[in-house]
């Protein structure tokens, strides 16, 4: 497995070995182990274990995010594209942090079989590029509604450059809804651990 850091501290792109032949291919998509000892080359803390696996299956142009949850429920997150394309995005909205508010974006594919691993204290989203775009998450906590929340994925103040061109754009209403960054309650934001 190759780890590769991002703009962003704590977040990182992971690229599987990928052993293939006339036959097809195989890889490990997860193992803990690996996982773990390719965090600590790069001097990051190794998460809490994985409790809950997520399946999605997306239209192009349909965008989700920006979601993160608040402690005692936050998630780290673990992703990647089995079918199709997506451009995935990580917010840092910790409390205090140096890169409050920056963000990092990467394309995950079947083709590119890359993952992201997005830890506690940053919000997620992703825009689907392709139809039948299956998206795969494991995570850190379970889900919590309660302690659900969200970041308007257009926000100015974050400035994220979504490569939308000729989708049709598609969102839940709560995440059309969400609020900008600068107008969410410090109670609100995860604090910088």
């Amino acid at each position: 497995m190759k780890f590769t850091p991002t703009r962003l501290p704590g977040v990182v792109v992971i690229e599987p070995a990928v052993f293939s032949d006339d036959r097809g291919w195989f890889m490990e998509s997860f193992n803990e182990a690996r996982f773990h000892a390719g965090l600590r080359e790069l001097g990051l803390p190794v998460p809490r274990a994985f409790v809950q696996d997520n399946h999605s299956c997306s239209k192009a142009g349909v965008l989700r995010g920006l979601h993160y949850q608040l402690p005692p429920h936050a998630q780290g997150k673990l992703v990647r594209v089995v079918k199709g394309s997506a451009f995935d995005v990580a917010v840092d909205i910790r409390r205090g942090s140096p890169t409050f508010g920056q963000w990092s974006g990467v394309e995950l594919s079947a083709a590119n079989q890359r993952q992201l691993w997005i830890p506690e204290g940053f919000a997620h989203g992703f825009l689907a590029l392709e139809d039948d775009t299956h998206f795969l998450y494991k995570t850190t906590d379970v889900y919590a509604r309660d302690c659900e929340r969200s970041v308007h994925w257009r926000d100015p103040g974050i400035g994220i450059d979504w490569p939308v061109g000729a989708l049709n754009l598609s969102l839940a209403p709560k995440d059309e809804q969400a609020p900008p960054l600068a107008q969410l309650a410090p109670a609100d934001l995860p604090p910088l651990a």
